[in-house]
C-alpha cells in the first residue's frame, strides 16, 4: 500500500491488488475492477468536480485498462469522486449521511481528525473525497464490462445529478 499527499494536506491511498473488487467502497455489487498499479497505468484522465457536475461527464474505457484519474475539486463545496454502481452508491449513502450528521463532513470542509477518531476514514481505493481546491489521484483497473459510473455521494449531490458515465469500448 502506498500513501500520497494531495493538495491541501489530505492523503489518498493507492493500492496494488490482484483480486477483483466486487464491492467498491461498500456493499456487494457487481465486479467493476480493482485498485490499479501506478507502474501499469495505460493513460491519465483528468476529472473536474464543480457544483453538481463532473467534467467530463462521460469516460470511455477498455476491459483490463488501468486509468490514473487526476481529480480536482474546482467547486465551492466538498465533493466526492466514487467509481461504482447505483447499488454501491445507495449502500454508501447511509455512511455519508452519518458523516454529515456527526459533523465529519461540512459543506466546505472535511474534518479528518473526527473521522479518524470514529474509525470512519474515507479511504476506499475507488474514491476521493475532497475539499474545495484539493486534488487527488485514483488508479483503477477496469475488469468486466459492468454497468457503472462515477458519482458524488455527498448527501444531495448525486440526487442533484452529480453522476458520470463509464462506457466500455
Amino acid at each position: 500500500m502506498k500513501t500520497n499527499r494531495i493538495a491541501g494536506g489530505a492523503c489518498v491511498l493507492l493500492f496494488s491488488a490482484t483480486a477483483t473488487f466486487a464491492s467498491p467502497g461498500h456493499g456487494n455489487g457487481p465486479a467493476i475492477g480493482q485498485p490499479g498499479n501506478v507502474d501499469q497505468v495505460d493513460r491519465v484522465i483528468e476529472v473536474g468536480m464543480d457544483e453538481m457536475k463532473f467534467t467530463p461527464a462521460r469516460i470511455e474505457v477498455k476491459e483490463g485498462e488501468t486509468i490514473k484519474f487526476i481529480i480536482r475539486n474546482e467547486g465551492r463545496a466538498v465533493h466526492e469522486f466514487n467509481l461504482g454502481t447505483a447499488q454501491t452508491w445507495k449502500e454508501h449513502a447511509g455512511e455519508m449521511q452519518m458523516m454529515m450528521k456527526k459533523g465529519m463532513i461540512k459543506p466546505r470542509q472535511i474534518r479528518h481528525e473526527m473521522m479518524e477518531e470514529a474509525g470512519m476514514m474515507h479511504d476506499d481505493p475507488n474514491s476521493a473525497l475532497l475539499e474545495p481546491g484539493q486534488s487527488a489521484e485514483v488508479i483503477w483497473t477496469f475488469s468486466d464490462a459492468a454497468q457503472m459510473g462515477f458519482a458524488c455521494n455527498v448527501p444531495g449531490h448525486r440526487q442533484a445529478g452529480m453522476v458520470g458515465e463509464v462506457i466500455f469500448e
